[in-house]
């Protein structure tokens, strides 16, 4: 398959006396407005079901984009480009040129969601984060179609059948990396979702969480094998940067399942009412 579409859908000139610009809409940021667009719908149903306020949906969801962009993008520069980007400081938040790290993007969603919990006082932030990870992977799933679109994060050179030649980077037949990515989300979603309706709020806090790290980044760490490097100095390493930054994510996900058990005993015994004892 020969794949060479161009990143923008359409773009025209911006007619400003001096200044050379236009504006755009890309593929990347489609798909980006997908996913935070079919978490947003998919939680406020969810809400709706379990009889959470209508408006928790709408506050969790500018903290999640927040969280999500701001993470991913300081991510990407120091986990990826620390010397350039520490001294090149004003191009952090330049988004446009590039450079969002899943890694971080799971920080900052956890950060805003436990900011929105502590803020908004209304449900704690298990019951929040194991909801907004429910939804991860079918986001994961729209980014990395993104990815596709715009001829990145590129797949290592393969004679298989089903190899793309993303041919404005170079005439090389390569794995599809992102779609095999996006693949694996979408089934993970579908799993959570199914544990989900089994079990509903027999669930143990945190354990949606946890399985959401073990899978998504499991799955990350098996695809990076077929991946190019994508900075310089991950050459000659064993394992790249992200499989490196798996690890431990992967790890807190199972001390997560470990301890979700025991995490709700103590939320049932914190709010189980003490009976008095009369006096003699």
């Amino acid at each position: 398959m020969n794949w060479a579409p161009s990143p923008e859908i359409f773009s025209a000139p911006l007619t400003i006396p001096i200044l050379d610009l236009k504006i755009a809409l890309r593929w990347y940021s489609v798909m980006f407005m997908f996913c935070f667009a079919s978490g947003y719908f998919i939680l406020r149903r969810l809400f709706r079901k379990e009889g959470w306020p209508n408006d928790i949906a709408d506050g969790l969801l500018m903290a999640v984009i927040l969280g999500t962009v701001i993470g991913a993008r300081l991510g990407h520069c120091l986990f990826y480009q620390p010397d350039y980007y520490l001294t090149h400081p004003w191009e952090i938040p330049m988004v446009r040129k590039g450079g969002l790290a899943s890694h971080g993007g799971a920080i900052g969603i956890f950060i805003a969601v436990f900011w929105f919990a502590k803020r908004d006082g209304r449900k704690s932030f298990w019951q929040l984060i194991d909801r907004v990870a429910l939804v991860v992977p079918l986001s994961g799933m729209f980014v990395r179609i993104g990815n596709f679109f715009n001829s990145e994060i590129l797949g290592k050179p393969t004679d298989f059948p089903w190899a793309v030649t993303f041919s404005r980077i170079d005439s090389m037949p390569r794995h599809p990396a992102q779609l095999y990515e996006a693949l694996c989300y979408l089934v993970i979603f579908f799993i959570e979702w199914a544990y989900y309706q089994k079990r509903k709020a027999q669930t143990y806090p945190g354990s949606l969480l946890g399985l959401t790290l073990i899978l998504i980044f499991s799955v990350r760490f098996v695809i990076e094998f077929v991946k190019e490097d994508q900075v310089a100095f991950e050459a000659g390493l064993s394992l790249n940067m992200g499989q490196l930054l798996s690890l431990p994510v992967i790890a807190v996900g199972f001390w997560l399942l470990k301890t979700s058990r025991s995490r709700a005993e103590a939320h049932s015994e914190s709010t189980r009412p003490h009976k008095s004892k009369k006096k003699k």
